[in-house]
């Protein structure tokens, strides 16, 4: 879940590192937001899904979900084929999957839940070893952007010098004008001392650009190899330690270092656990699988129910679920949860809860979903039947 300059940032890096040029660069770094078109097929898909049957509701979510079809490796390959179709240009071919899926494998490494082998597998996966606000993920990827911005200015400003054969700090330094109000003789030699050590950066790129756009991308893939590699280390570590199975695929980044984990304790608790690197086990708690307010004998049948459910519904959000049952006015209402929610506040995941209200009487029920920060609503019945 890495941010959108940063994807912009990677299809940059990647033409240049291939030395691609003109419309082919800007075609990769579009190519590098692709798969966050599903932003805007999950619009359509909320608009349609309501008025069709629960297996086409599945299917269509497979195909228009937001990190769905567009962020496997099925569609980096079909993207690759069109442009060797249309282009016949391996070095551009080459850059345009690339650019599609290290944008996918970027999501993958930091938070996102994905079907990376859709259309050939509905099994969901992520590595979740980097933390999503990363430094080293979230920064490379924007220095191409600094380096362009910085040429930019350069080039802006000489050309301003030459059309006036001129200092003009209107034109130059608008927003130093408020300060100066002046352009001095020692103004001009500020700035071309500036001018200068642009000149000398900008030389030392030129003449390594290949270099030195490569090493960017070689320092980022040794990064999102790395960590991956060193969490399989630190789980097995945990595992012992606890004398159970951590699964590796849900435990989350919480910061630089650190994870989330969860396991069945028992068959009523789940034990929560803060990781990291340089301490194994910090903080750890156990979470009630069921809570009941009141005297319902019942409870754990409705808690089945609004489990199986839930269980026949996508996405799948909740891995470790946890239900508060009540009772009022003849309905029984059963709050589903992942366990990990309270210990998570704003954050993009965890954060949904279904809320069931089944009617003693008829046995229907209604369904409600919420996310933090959003106001609740509704789902339809073909959501989970």
């Amino acid at each position: 879940m890495v941010n959108t300059l940063s994807h912009i940032g990677i299809g940059l890096l990647l033409a240049h590192a291939l030395g691609l040029k003109g419309r082919k660069r800007l075609g990769l770094v579009l190519l590098s937001i692709v798969p966050d078109i599903d932003y805007f097929s999950y619009s359509l898909f909320t608009l349609i899904s309501g008025s069709v049957s629960h297996e086409a509701r599945n299917q269509l979510f497979y195909l228009l979900g937001h990190r769905e079809l567009t962020h496997s490796v099925f569609f980096a390959v079909i993207l690759a084929v069109l442009i060797w179709i249309k282009t016949r240009d391996r070095t551009y071919t080459f850059g345009g999957f690339l650019a599609v899926f290290l944008h996918s494998f970027l999501d993958y490494t930091t938070s996102a839940k994905m079907r990376p082998f859709y259309p050939f597998s509905l099994n969901e996966s992520a590595l979740r070893a980097i933390y999503p606000f990363d430094p080293v993920v979230n920064v490379i990827p924007l220095l191409p952007l600094f380096i362009v911005a910085a040429e930019y200015i350069k080039s802006r400003g000489v050309r301003k010098y030459k059309k006036k054969h001129a200092w003009n700090i209107k034109d130059l330094y608008p927003w130093d004008l408020k300060i100066r109000g002046k352009w001095s003789v020692r103004d001009r030699d500020v700035w071309d001392r500036r001018l200068k050590r642009l000149n000398i950066f900008h030389s030392f790129v030129n003449r390594n650009e290949d270099k030195f756009y490569a090493s960017f991308i070689i320092v980022l893939l040794i990064w999102t190899t790395m960590f991956p590699v060193a969490k399989i280390f630190l789980i097995d570590r945990i595992s012992r330690t606890e004398g159970t199975e951590i699964s590796y695929n849900d435990t989350y980044p919480i910061s630089t270092g650190k994870f989330l984990a969860a396991y069945p304790a028992d068959d009523s608790r789940y034990k929560l656990l803060e990781i990291s690197y340089w301490a194994g086990v910090e903080k750890s708690f156990y979470v009630d699988r069921v809570t009941v307010e009141g005297d319902i004998p019942d409870a754990s049948r409705y808690a089945e129910r609004a489990g199986n459910l839930y269980s026949n519904s996508v996405p799948q959000a909740i891995d470790y679920p946890v239900y508060s049952v009540s009772e009022k006015d003849g309905a029984v209402t059963v709050i589903l949860s992942d366990a990990r929610n309270p210990y998570v506040k704003k954050w993009p995941y965890f954060d949904t809860v279904y809320r069931f209200v089944f009617d003693r009487e008829s046995r229907d029920y209604e369904v409600y979903e919420s996310h933090y920060g959003r106001p609740e609503k509704k789902l339809d019945k073909n959501y989970f039947e």
